[in-house]
């Protein structure tokens, strides 16, 4: 997701949470690494914008070219028998004046098995020609496409494929293919064009689907409901046959204390909560939602799954890089992600462990968009079990460290959302783009690369093959009820909940285990908080760690750009225990200015942070 859509989500969950029960389960040993093969799946060929670009010299067959750009590019995951992938695409080149049915975003099925169609194309388009009357009203958003487990359906980004057939059969064609549109009612009388939803991911039982919205304050909240056909709506636009979402449950407990909370001159921070930022999607068993959620250390963002019943809560990356983009294996065993460890982007940031997440307050924005390099990711999949990190477990990674140019694990093609796996857990797909510039190449110290993708297209999906598996079945789909417990019922028409904030002033933070730290926080005019000052004196929340010393950070929003990050930090920490570490600014301090939607890193002075004797400093400027 954008940088800035993870910022707005946190800032606005910090506080909207609950208390959830524990619960004691024994987590086995870390597994062994695996073989893992990986290689790339054939697209279309790649030509230029220019009408007729795609010629019958590129594509003999003349079933269309895609741009070299990513643009709009982006990898879902398998049909039902393991053996397609969907991918959404943009055909461009179509012979002006034509009516190609290969112009523009549509979303295809690439093979995985090596094999075919009966056209000789190792792809098949599933949108490309569909008659308008079976496509009405189309919402203009085709991201994350995602194939329901029975196979016959497919979500398109606001959109539903369905042809009452395997998508991959020759019984689905374009004439007996229909695409709805996704209606979202957010009005009592039913009418206007609905919420808008986004982050889409289908539920393991294809009724459900889980998703994220803006809210009017700035924010975002995330929402589970059930998919309803309505072959005639009376109200509501577009009046077409459409899917509209009902039942909704808004993932927000009403009775949450937050994950900040203060007493007097008491400061609490709520570690056992749900706090829903932005839904990621759900697990195997569809039993546990999976979602980002405000740190629980310092600069630290991980995902979380809370069990859609019980609410119990399971932190499944502590890691101090960046994660985002999650699946789960259908047979609710194996976990993969999208994470910038192994590049060391926010280690000098979230390198140290055990530090509560107080400067979060006022750094999360600015370090949700340091882990990019304006669009560049530094992502790579790795593979975790379904229990997640613990100890020195960080999983393993998809593919290797190589650094030759064009290779499977050639650091300059960087991971993107979502992984996904086959239904029988062998397989995994997962897609990447080529830094380009501005990221790289002028006056950026970083030379661009050349694409060795077909055509020298900037972006390539890939194939992982889990060498040592034998297939496995899922397990049983877990049934979602209509009213979540620890949710929120939302109506059309209903008020979102306001976000409770702290307030300035000063605060005692006992460490769970031992110490304490001392807390300042000053607020600007609207009550934002700005200035986060907190000394600790042997403070302990774990007892592998405890941290002394003393930070300062102010966030100078900017007045005419809410975007604009002015993070001026101040630094002396150390921690002692499981590691030694320390955690310094320079004498002039660290200055980062970074506007979230933009990601151009600009600092002056530096935060260092050392771990056992490794440190870690920023990137430079412009990387």
């Amino acid at each position: 997701m954008a940088p800035f859509l993870i910022a707005l989500a946190i800032g606005t969950l910090v506080n909207l949470a609950q208390a959830v029960p524990s619960t004691s389960v024994a987590i086995p040993a870390p597994p062994d690494p695996e073989p893992i093969e990986v290689v790339e799946l054939p697209l279309p060929p790649v030509a230029d914008r220019a009408p007729g670009a795609c010629t019958s010299k590129i594509n003999p067959k003349g079933t269309g070219c895609i741009s070299r750009p990513v643009g709009e590019f982006q990898a879902g995951d398998f049909t039902s028998d393991g053996n397609h992938v969907i991918v959404n695409v943009e055909f461009v080149g179509a012979l002006a004046g034509t009516t190609s049915i290969y112009d523009g975003e549509h979303a295809i099925l690439v093979k995985a098995d090596g094999k075919k169609f009966p056209n000789g194309d190792p792809w098949k388009c599933l949108t490309c020609g569909v008659p308008a009357k079976n496509a009405q009203g189309l919402y203009p958003e085709f991201d994350y496409p995602h194939v329901f487990r029975s196979g016959t359906k497919a979500l398109w980004g606001h959109n539903i494929i369905e042809c009452g057939a395997k998508l991959e059969s020759e019984k689905c064609t374009s004439m007996n293919t229909r695409i709805y549109p996704l209606y979202w009612p957010n009005k009592a009388d039913g009418s206007g064009i609905g919420g808008i939803p986004r982050e889409l991911r289908i539920h393991p039982d294809g009724v459900h689907i889980g998703f994220s919205s803006f809210t009017a304050q700035g924010g975002q909240l995330s929402f589970i409901g059930r998919l309803k056909f309505n072959p005639n709506p009376m109200t509501g636009d577009p009046l077409v046959p459409r899917y509209d979402i009902v039942n909704v449950n808004m993932l927000v407990d009403p009775k949450g204390t937050g994950r900040y909370s203060s007493s007097g001159s008491k400061l609490k921070i709520h570690t056992d909560t749900i706090a829903v930022a932005e839904l990621r999607g759900f697990s195997g068993a569809g039993d546990e939602v999976l979602y980002i959620a405000p740190s629980v250390e310092a600069n630290n963002m991980d995902v979380f799954a809370t069990h859609l019943q019980t609410g119990i809560t399971r932190r499944l990356t502590t890691h101090p890089e960046y994660v985002d983009p999650i699946a789960f294996s259908a047979d609710n065993q194996w976990i993969i992600i999208m994470d910038t460890r192994g590049s060391n982007r926010l280690m000098w940031a979230g390198g140290m462990r055990g530090i509560p997440p107080l400067v979060d307050l006022v750094t999360v924005g600015g370090l949700a968009a340091a882990r990019n390099n304006r669009k560049r990711r530094f992502f790579q999949p790795i593979l975790l079990d379904r229990y997640g990190d613990r100890g020195s477990y960080f999983g393993q990674r998809v593919n290797p460290e190589e650094s030759q140019e064009g290779s499977i694990g050639d650091p300059n093609w960087n991971g993107r959302a979502d992984p996904a796996f086959s239904l029988d857990g062998t397989k995994i797909v997962y897609w990447q783009d080529l830094v380009v510039s501005p990221a790289c190449g002028g006056s950026n110290p970083l030379p661009c690369p050349i694409s060795t993708a077909q055509g020298r297209r900037e972006y390539r999906l890939m194939l992982a093959k889990l060498k040592s598996r034998s297939p496995k079945e899922p397990v049983p789909i877990f049934q979602v009820n209509d009213k979540i417990p620890w949710a929120t019922p939302y109506s059309p028409g209903d008020a979102y909940p306001k976000p409770h904030s702290l307030e300035a002033g000063g605060y005692t933070l006992d460490g769970k285990v031992s110490g304490h730290a001392e807390v300042s926080l000053a607020a600007d005019d609207s009550g934002r908080i700005i200035n986060v000052v907190a000394n600790y004196t042997n403070y302990s929340d774990y007892k592998e760690y405890i941290i002394n010393g003393s930070e300062n950070i102010t966030n100078k929003f900017h007045p005419d750009n809410p975007w604009i990050n002015d993070i001026h930090w101040y630094s002396d920490l150390a921690g002692t225990g499981a590691e030694e570490a320390t955690k310094k600014t320079t004498k002039e301090g660290f200055h980062l200015q970074i506007e979230i939607t933009v990601n151009d890193f600009q600092a002056d002075g530096k935060l260092i942070t050392t771990i056992d004797g490794v440190s870690y400093e920023p990137p430079a400027n412009g990387t």
